[in-house]
């Protein structure tokens, strides 16, 4: 909802299934940060997950469902980026996105390349994204074969001669890891598509700057 406010033209969300198969928005390896629970969201049902709060300062909330967020969220107009935490949830994720008619404005990410893949091979029509914190020629040769359509990169590594590599080999660029607004900048600076950022109104604010 914040995102919005702020000026966000995408949101990007991470899931991970509870222990009986449902499919939930949440980012942590563990309950713990968030919501001082131990564990993992997927040690625990959706039923017992309703009982924890997340927690920021004075605000709380409680874990939503992949579906209730389609719910709120699918028809604005605005992209997604769904990054996949676990394996086994490319087929899942998958069904969601056509269910909702999320497609053509979806990309589904991860940092396990073995389960873009396998989302690749059951749904080629739907984009993917790879999430890494380092390149090598080894894995985007790997990517371009795979049909992987979008590249993002951590952003410290991010330069305009990189951005202009990915570009040639026919990525879409978007970056993760964008700390602060000095970052942001250089990344936008750097040609970047895209990129993930806690600050939209910044990121907003800057674009509109520079084409003054």
């Amino acid at each position: 909802e914040l995102a919005l406010t702020m000026g966000a033209n995408g949101i990007e969300t991470d899931v991970q299934l509870t222990s009986d198969g449902v499919a939930v928005l949440f980012h942590d390896d563990t309950l713990l940060r968030v919501t001082g629970e131990e564990g993992r969201a997927s040690d625990h049902t959706y039923e017992q997950l309703q009982g924890f709060r997340v927690k920021n300062g004075e605000k709380s909330d409680r874990i939503p469902t992949l579906e209730e967020f389609w719910e709120r969220f699918g028809k604005e107009d605005i992209t997604f980026a769904i990054e996949l935490k676990q394996r086994d949830t490319a087929r899942l994720v998958a069904d969601s996105i056509r269910a909702h008619g999320i497609d053509k404005k979806a990309v589904v990410t991860s940092f396990m390349l073995d389960e873009l893949c396998r989302l690749k091979a059951y749904a080629p029509d739907l984009k993917t994204g790879y999430l890494t914190r380092s390149t090598d020629e080894k894995t985007l040769r790997i990517l371009r074969e795979q049909g992987i359509d979008e590249y993002c990169p951590y952003a410290p590594n991010v330069t305009a001669e990189a951005v202009d590599k990915w570009h040639r080999m026919g990525f879409n660029v978007r970056a993760w890891g964008v700390k602060d607004e000095a970052l942001m900048r250089a990344v936008y600076d750097a040609g970047a598509d895209g990129m993930t950022v806690n600050f939209p109104d910044k990121l907003t604010e800057y674009i509109r700057d520079k084409a003054e």
